[in-house]
């Protein structure tokens, strides 16, 4: 009857570590998806990030490079009105005295 008990009870221990195993390995199982779950938010927060990061580095280099053009356009525009103005003040004293010639000449 004792060695019965004794075979029931290593029947029960086997079973039990069998069990504790199953257990064991259901948690590293379980933990392994974790740890790769985390890793890819991990992932996906960093591209979001950097993502994020280069969008507004562009906004600013395109902003940057329109305020150049801007300026530049700006300059070139003053550049070409002030040579006009030299232009036309050298040449309206001519102009107005051959409107004058012509509106005081009649033409007979």
């Amino acid at each position: 009857m004792d060695s019965l008990r004794g075979q029931g009870g290593i029947q029960m221990l086997l079973t039990a570590e069998q069990e504790a195993g199953r257990i064991v390995s259901a948690a590293r199982t379980a933990k392994l998806a974790r740890m790769k779950q985390a890793k890819d938010e991990a992932e996906k927060e960093m591209e979001e990030y950097r993502s994020r990061l280069e969008e507004e580095y562009q906004t600013q280099v395109s902003g940057t490079d329109q305020e150049a053009a801007a300026k530049r356009l700006d300059d070139e525009t003053d550049a070409r009105i002030k040579n006009l103005k030299e232009s036309s003040s050298k040449v309206s004293k001519e102009i107005v005295k051959m409107l004058i010639k012509y509106v005081t000449t009649t033409g007979a």
